[in-house]
């Protein structure tokens, strides 16, 4: 059963977003997609990401006999020159970015690294957002009140910030490096909501998604308990189980709701401000993944936020 806020449009059912453009990154199938397809039905013009032409295509499709403008840009977020050209390309696209969703990510059981020597979950999760809002910043300085929306997880609790350990795969533990990276995803939020003026950057928790592709990539010994939990509770503080439309809720609503237009450096579950793990609350740290991430996505031959 829809929550009432979902019932209700989360917020957001009056709002009109003629006018306005928005990027979903990952928007090809999941949460993503179901954020794309609810803020075109606002009227917004929206940029559908992904690394698969005909899922994206599909997408656009959707969007279009919703009535909405769409067009697809393809991007893989392990390679940071295809992150590089993704912001080349919205830029291409439009002078005013209204909406940046971060949303594109996921869960990765083989250890691995990518070819600039970073592990692929923090890589995808983490530097490949850091690095397109930042490239972005101009665009969305551009719109009337820009808004950069980051897909967290609560995952964020469990996570450390060991700078030395995404530079390696000894000892790689998939749900450890996923919370790291969802860790990062909250310390870059608060760091840039700091940085930026005239922009908004808030992140979230989504909720549990039963049904979602990212549980079924779960390790088996995590999933079942994680499948069971899913199935028999209907609320739990901070992760309410969702379907995947209700997990879009949260991100469109900081996408798009009036309600939110002056918040900042804020992380939010169920539509809610909660407050984060204390790691994430830690400035010097926050700093130093700020000053880290620059340095390996070679942020310093641009201009800085």
């Amino acid at each position: 059963m829809a929550s009432n806020r979902v019932a209700a449009g989360a917020g957001v059912g009056d709002v009109d977003l003629q006018g306005k453009t928005v990027l979903v990154t990952g928007s090809t199938g999941g949460i993503g997609r179901e954020t794309a397809l609810a803020l075109g039905s606002l009227g917004a013009r929206v940029l559908v990401h992904g690394r698969d032409r005909e899922a994206g295509a599909a997408v656009v499709e959707a969007l279009h006999e919703a009535g909405a403008e769409a067009e697809f840009i393809r991007a893989d977020f392990a390679s940071l020159p295809d992150v590089r050209d993704l912001a080349e390309d919205v830029k291409t696209t439009t002078g005013r970015l209204d909406v940046l969703v971060n949303n594109a990510g996921g869960y990765f059981r083989e250890p691995r690294l990518t070819e600039a020597g970073v592990e692929y979950t923090f890589a995808v999760n983490h530097l490949a957002p850091f690095l397109l809002t930042n490239l972005l910043i101009p665009t969305l300085r551009a719109a009337p009140a820009g808004r950069v929306v980051t897909v967290s997880s609560e995952a964020h609790r469990s996570g450390t910030l060991d700078l030395d350990a995404v530079e390696s795969v000894e000892r790689y533990a998939p749900f450890s490096a996923y919370a790291r990276s969802k860790l990062a995803n909250v310390m870059f939020t608060f760091e840039l909501a700091r940085r930026l003026d005239a922009v908004t950057a808030n992140c979230l928790h989504p909720g549990v998604i039963p049904a979602s592709g990212f549980m079924r990539n779960l390790p088996l010994p995590i999933r079942a308990p994680a499948q069971f939990v899913g199935s028999v509770l209907t609320s739990v503080p901070f992760s309410p189980v969702s379907s995947v439309r209700e997990g879009a809720e949260t991100p469109v609503y900081l996408a798009a709701s009036p309600e939110v237009a002056d918040v900042t450096g804020r992380y939010f579950d169920d539509c809610q401000p909660r407050r984060a793990a204390a790691a994430a609350r830690d400035e010097g740290a926050q700093r130093r993944l700020w000053e880290y991430s620059a340095e390996v996505t070679g942020l310093q031959d641009i201009e800085e936020v």
